[in-house]
């Protein structure tokens, strides 16, 4: 095992391979407030890379209802439960990740370098499963900061990690993270479907497809991302809650979202895959329950989204406001304008929309 460095946990950590970043970090955040579980995004995944035969379970982008919902059903609750209780000491992970908890025995025999579990085939039928299920019952009605009775959305494609388990685990040396945007793909001549990767990876991304003997997962839209556009999950969001980035780079919106303002966090980050989506977590979920998904940075992350400064108002106007890939940002008067690699100009929005309001002899009343 390698030592590399994990940022997301404060301290460096065992890994199978060195450190090896790539040039850009293909990333994206979510904003959790935001999304309606229209399930848009996961259509258009649907008709555009999973309609064949074999992948009719096969839902790269799900959306599923927390705290209940889950695809494969309760595959974060199950693996939460092989690692055991974990601890934060402020903003350093003092616990062990899936690569640290691995079965040193395991390893040696099995070629396992992961803590992980293969799901049963029932768990992958039902993507929907307690949709909009509430945890709890309130006489009282909904109130900030916590709402006594709540659920909310979870929309999840691939994380794209820096540190692949899927990677990691495969015997065949199949899966590959690309240098040029950090997107990790799935070599088919190579894979010989043993699903070592589908029982390593704990977002349980990688999914088996029996007519053609072989595993297959988000490709994170890299034809797209090449043209310089989203993802079509991203593209076709309804709520606008996805924005697409580049996390290791100063100028990009997500970076400052991630690093600066720090209202973005990772999807359970005690697992130390070091994952490239990032969500800002909802402001009416029970603050533990958010903390145990998010990590320490949760409470910070909501005040700041609650009470936003002038400049993380403004970037949040650039989520869903192009389908072009936005590189860099600049402030100008009352609006934020964002620009493609070259410079060119893609989006200019108002940070604060005027209201207009309807003259009294003009009123829409039938």
């Amino acid at each position: 095992m390698a030592e590399v460095q994990n940022w997301q946990l404060g301290r460096k950590m065992q890994y199978p391979y060195e450190e090896a970043r790539p040039e850009r970090q293909f990333a994206a955040v979510f904003n959790l407030n935001r999304c309606i579980g229209c399930q848009t995004c996961t259509m258009a995944c649907k008709s555009t890379w999973t309609w064949g035969p074999g992948q009719e379970y096969m839902w790269w982008n799900n959306v599923e209802t927390k705290p209940y919902g889950g695809y494969p059903q309760n595959w974060d609750v199950k693996l939460l439960s092989m690692l055991g209780p974990q601890e934060w000491q402020g903003g350093v992970y003092a616990g062990k990740t899936i690569f640290e908890a691995a079965d040193p025995a395991k390893q040696t025999t099995s070629g396992f370098l992961a803590l992980g579990y293969l799901p049963a085939d029932e768990e992958w039928r039902y993507p929907n499963i307690h949709e909009d299920t509430a945890q709890g019952h309130s006489p009282h009605g909904a109130r900030l900061p916590e709402h006594e009775s709540w659920f909310f959305y979870l929309p999840r494609i691939c994380n794209h990690c820096t540190y692949p388990a899927c990677l990691a685990a495969c015997p065949r040396k199949a899966i590959y993270k690309r240098q040029e945007d950090g997107i990790v793909l799935i070599d088919q001549s190579r894979c010989r479907g043993y699903r070592k990767c589908m029982e390593a990876c704990p977002y349980k991304k990688p999914m088996y497809r029996g007519t053609t003997a072989t595993t297959e997962k988000c490709v994170g839209c890299y034809p797209r991302i090449e043209q310089g556009q989203v993802t079509r999950c991203i593209a076709t969001c309804i709520g606008k809650i996805r924005l697409f980035g580049w996390v290791n780079e100063e100028s990009s919106p997500v970076h400052y979202l991630v690093h600066k303002a720090k209202v973005a966090l990772p999807l359970y980050p005690q697992f130390g895959t070091e994952p490239n989506v990032y969500y800002i977590p909802p402001r009416w979920v029970p603050r533990d329950y958010l903390r145990q998904m998010f990590g320490p940075g949760v409470d910070a992350a909501i005040e700041a989204y609650a009470k936003p400064s002038p400049e993380l108002l403004a970037v949040l106007q650039l989520f869903g406001a192009t389908d072009r890939i936005i590189a860099r940002y600049r402030l100008e008067g009352e609006a934020i304008v964002g620009f493609d690699d070259r410079g060119a100009e893609v989006v200019r929005v108002p940070i604060d929309e005027k209201v207009q309001v309807r003259p009294a002899d003009r009123m829409n009343i039938t």
